[in-house]
């Protein structure tokens, strides 16, 4: 229940927006899911979500045990390894367009009206 508190554009009061200021974020507009650091850990997080996903995961950890290999070990990874990569291709272009638009709406003029 805490209410936010506006400050003018005023010298007197920049003591009081420096306590105030650190607790709100900017104005800035950010629509990504990811960062370059967040991209590998999420995007599977979120891949292994999907039931068919853990199905083939299933299947290739059966397969590595050698009472129930049916195929070689390499074949049955592949069906999996070329689903997680097209789906981390397609949201990897997905989010550099939304930064891209991000961009776009952050660094563009605005009119600001005053008394």
């Amino acid at each position: 229940n805490k209410w936010r508190i506006v400050f003018s554009n005023n010298g007197r009061q920049q003591r009081g927006w420096d306590q105030v200021s650190r607790f709100y974020s900017g104005n800035r507009v950010q629509t990504t899911k990811y960062t370059w650091l967040t991209f590998l850990p999420k995007n599977l997080f979120k891949q292994f979500h999907r039931l068919a996903n853990l199905y083939f995961l299933f299947l290739v950890v059966l397969n590595w045990f050698p009472q129930m290999e049916v195929f070689h070990r390499e074949i049955t990874m592949i069906p999996l390894i070329v689903v997680l990569l097209a789906s981390m291709i397609k949201d990897a272009i997905e989010d550099y367009k939304k930064y891209q638009f991000d961009k776009m709406i952050n660094f563009s003029k605005s009119r600001v009206y005053e008394k």
